[in-house]
Formats: structure tokens, C-alpha cells, sequence
């Protein structure tokens, strides 16, 4: 029996699967030694300061034929309106510019150390949501792009978004470089500690901000906690029930989504009728089948719920274009609704740079990542392949559409504000890739010393300037009329 086990691999042994995986390598995993070693070693083929370089070159992409490139695979009618978000500000358009930056990285200093990557770890892609316990948690949440790279991508895009928000917000150079420093400062002494923890202690760990705000307060002006306690008692209102008051009405005692052209258009209005029927049959076949993605337990309350109605949805700033569907659910009555969202899953940016997925269906990418990422996920959370209007399979992952979501505004936080924030991003972010990658070989390359942080400022201020740049490229392009652009929505 022990040479059976042998043979096992431990985490299907622990599993319970019934399929035994041989192992890859039937040797014990490194030792700590050994993985402190691998952090030490890389850090003498890559130098922490190095990582303060960004030097484009003459041969680096057009940012503008980047965003081209995503265009041609979305819903044609709504590009313009991708682009009349992004050119609110520049941080609006670093929002929708994973790809571009996900370009000039591959150019960057490569640690070589890989963990799972969220690929677009601007700070506006971390909130609060319910975790199953309903407790208000903090956590990333965007995971369209998430694949596997190496670590600091994830905290160079962090890094710059502060930067360019602290210049939207006219902080001054000191005052933006102590907003970086602190998110960067935060991952790194995160991830010395999850380097000396257990493997449950990272597994466990999570941001419960009912407890977190009893140390966050009185750092806090008064006027500015009353602010946060607010944002978050609001937050928790933000459920199926809001949803459906906001998006939905009664017709005839019948349960519907509400238009509100481009941004919500009924799927009734997008077909004839007749086209439309079929399709709603369609879609109840489809739900089921995403059913199939879910735990048991989680699918059995799923069917609880019947379809009511559909509608696609514009959401975000760089996923307008992309494929998004709310579904209406009813349980025991109209007063019992469910919403869920269900989002197209395209190829990560990352992709291209960092290695194709594991995955064939890229809903199921952005699920396993988001799984792997955060500390708890949506209870829905699953994903499907569905053949769209236009007959093309298309891959999508579906969760619910709000349950307590909310987000920081930076354009409402002072310096201090979004140092504190930029700190819980740090270690958010940190335990996020503590889960995936070798925290251990990590921590040992950051070292105790600022000097990754320092770096990371710099290159956060460069960065700024090139997407400076990018976003009077865009603009440009804009007024040439390279682009068409819709404002305002």
C-alpha cells in the first residue's frame, strides 16, 4: 500500500479523487534552504534596481493599433464607446490599456519568478464583496486577464495606476512616491510573513474589513471615516433585490430587465421575435449546462432559480466591446431575484508574453485564477461555451452581478487616504500570489531592504509619462478620426 501511495500524487490523495495522477517528480518538494536559494540566485541574474528600467524603443507598438487589434473581436457598436471611456483622463485610459502595458512589461527585467497573475492589478480592480459568511471583504476583483507570469508584472500595474491617479489628483512628486512605496513597501513585508507561514496560514488568510477598519479608523480624519463607514454600509446594500429595483419592473406580473440603450438592451430588442424565442430556449439549455461547472451544493441552489429574462450590459472601461449578459433569475417569487453576469472570456493580454493558457475554455481560466487569487470567491462562480447571436462559440464566465460590491473612488482620497489603501492593496495582492507561487523564493529575492521599492517607484513614474503619452496618442487619433469615439456613456 505505501508504494501505491508513492506512486500518488499528495494533492489527489488529499483530494479524494478517484483518479490517481502519477507525480511529476517523486522526490520531496524543495526545502526551504533551497527555495531561499532560488529568490538569492535570481536576484544576482536580476538585480532588484533593475527593475526600475523602462526604456521604449523606436520599435515599440503603436498603443493606438494595439487597441485596434482588441476592437476587431468585439460587439462593433459599442468599440466607441470603449474609447469615449478611456479618454475621460489617463488613468480612464490606463484602465482600458492592459494590453499595451502588458507589451512594454515582456520588455522589462524578468525575475523569473512566475505566480498566478491577475494581469490587470490596477487599483480600481480591488473592492469589497461578500464573502460566503456574509463578512465584507477586500479583495481583487478582475480577473478577465489573469495567467500565469512573473510576479512583478502584477506589482509594476498596481504600482503605476497609483502614480498616474496621485497625478490626476495633483499630489506632489514626494507625496505620489510615498502613495507607491507604500503599496509596494506592503506587498513586500506581506510576503516575507506568508513566507514564514504555513501552507494553510497563506490558504486562510484573508482582508475581513469589519475587523480591518478597527485599526484603519483612527488613522483616519473624522469627516474621512465617517466617509469610509458609509461607502461600505452602502456597499452592503448592493444585492440581487437593489439590483432588480434599479434594472427591473413588473410588466403584467411578469418579472423584466429594463432597456436603457446602448448601455442595456433587452435580447428581445437585439432579435425578432421569433429569433428571440429560440434563443430564450437556447439559453435555459445553456444555464443548465453552466450549472454543470458549479460544486454540487452550489447547483443545487441554482436550480432553485428559474430564467426570467436577459439582456446584454456595457460594464468597465477596457471589457466595453466585450460580450456581457445579465441574466434574470426568479426563485419563489418576484420578490426572490437573482441577477447574474455573465462575461466573455477572451485570450488574457498576457498570453501572448507570458505563455498561452493551460486552459482551452478561457471562462474556466478566469475562474480557476479568480479561485486561486482571492480569499473567497462568488458562489456562482462558474463558466460555459455557448454559440452566440451571430453563430460563433464564444467563452464566458458567469457570477452573480452584485453582492456588497463596491470600489474606491481615487479622485476622493487625499495623499494619506490612498496610501492606506495603496497599503491594502500591497498585501492583497502579496497573498494572492503567495497562494500560486513559491512565497518562499519571492520574499527571498525582495529581500529586507526598500531597494525593490524604490524601483518600483521609479518605474511607476515612468510609466505615467509613457501612458501620458499614449493617451495624447489616442486622443489624436480621436480627432483624426482614426477612431470613432462616443462620450458621455
Amino acid at each position: 500500500m505505501a508504494d501505491e501511495l508513492h506512486e500518488i500524487s499528495p494533492v489527489a490523495v488529499e483530494d479524494g479523487d478517484a483518479e490517481r495522477i502519477p507525480r511529476v517528480d517523486p522526490g520531496r518538494p524543495p526545502s526551504r534552504a533551497d527555495r531561499v536559494a532560488r529568490g538569492k540566485s535570481a536576484r544576482s541574474e536580476v538585480p532588484l534596481q533593475t527593475h526600475a528600467l523602462l526604456v521604449p524603443t523606436e520599435l515599440r507598438a503603436d498603443p493606438v493599433e494595439l487597441l485596434e487589434r482588441q476592437a476587431a473581436s468585439r460587439v462593433p457598436e459599442l468599440v466607441p464607446i470603449r474609447y469615449g471611456r478611456m479618454l475621460v483622463s489617463p488613468f480612464s485610459f490606463y484602465r482600458g490599456a492592459a494590453l499595451i502595458m502588458a507589451a512594454d512589461l515582456a520588455g522589462t527585467p524578468n525575475s523569473g519568478l512566475r505566480a498566478q497573475l491577475c494581469g490587470d492589478a490596477h487599483m480600481s480592480n480591488f473592492g469589497v464583496f461578500a464573502s460566503p459568511e456574509r463578512h465584507l471583504v477586500f479583495d481583487v476583483n478582475d480577473f478577465d486577464e489573469t495567467a500565469p507570469g512573473p510576479f512583478e508584472w502584477d506589482v509594476k500595474r498596481l504600482a503605476a495606476s497609483l502614480e498616474i491617479a496621485g497625478r490626476e489628483n495633483g499630489y506632489k512628486a514626494k507625496q505620489r512616491r510615498g502613495v507607491v512605496k507604500a503599496a509596494v513597501t506592503g506587498y513586500r513585508e506581506a510576503m516575507r510573513k506568508f513566507a514564514e507561514g504555513s501552507h494553510l496560514a497563506v490558504w486562510y488568510a484573508h482582508l475581513d474589513l469589519d475587523a480591518e477598519m478597527e485599526s484603519i479608523r483612527p488613522l483616519l480624519a473624522p469627516s474621512r471615516a465617517k466617509g469610509v463607514d458609509a461607502a461600505l454600509a452602502k456597499a452592503r446594500t448592493k444585492d440581487s433585490s437593489q439590483a432588480f429595483e434599479k434594472l427591473a419592473t413588473v410588466v403584467d406580473g411578469q418579472a423584466r430587465i429594463v432597456s436603457d440603450p446602448p448601455l442595456i438592451v433587452r435580447v428581445t430588442e437585439l432579435l425578432p421575435d421569433a429569433d428571440a424565442s429560440d434563443l430564450f430556449a437556447q439559453l435555459t439549455t445553456v444555464i443548465s449546462a453552466y450549472r454543470e461547472s458549479l460544486p454540487p451544493d452550489r447547483r443545487h441552489l441554482l436550480e432553485e432559480y428559474r430564467f426570467v429574462d436577459m439582456a446584454r450590459k456595457v460594464v468597465g472601461v477596457g471589457s466595453v466591446g466585450t460580450r456581457a449578459w445579465i441574466l434574470l433569475m426568479e426563485g419563489a417569487d418576484s420578490g426572490d431575484p437573482l441577477f447574474l453576469q455573465a462575461k466573455e472570456a477572451q485570450a488574457s493580454v498576457l498570453e501572448e508574453f507570458a505563455g498561452a493558457s493551460l486552459y482551452s475554455n478561457h471562462g474556466q481560466r478566469v475562474v480557476v485564477g479568480q479561485h486561486l487569487m482571492q480569499g473567497v470567491s462568488d458562489i456562482f462562480l462558474g463558466w460555459q461555451r455557448t454559440k452566440g447571436l451571430d453563430g460563433i462559440e464564444r467563452d464566458f464566465y458567469v457570477r452573480q452581478l452584485r453582492d456588497w460590491k463596491g470600489s474606491a473612488d481615487p479622485e476622493a482620497m487625499i495623499p494619506s487616504g490612498m496610501s492606506i489603501y495603496a497599503r491594502l492593496c500591497g498585501w492583497t495582492l502579496a497573498r494572492a500570489h503567495a497562494r500560486s507561487g513559491d512565497r518562499v523564493a519571492i520574499a527571498s529575492y525582495l529581500g529586507g531592504k526598500s531597494t525593490f521599492d524604490e524601483a518600483i517607484a521609479d518605474f511607476a513614474s515612468a510609466y505615467a509619462d509613457l501612458n501620458a503619452r499614449d493617451y495624447a496618442a489616442l486622443q489624436a487619433a480621436a480627432t483624426s478620426g482614426r477612431v470613432e469615439v462616443k462620450s458621455g456613456l
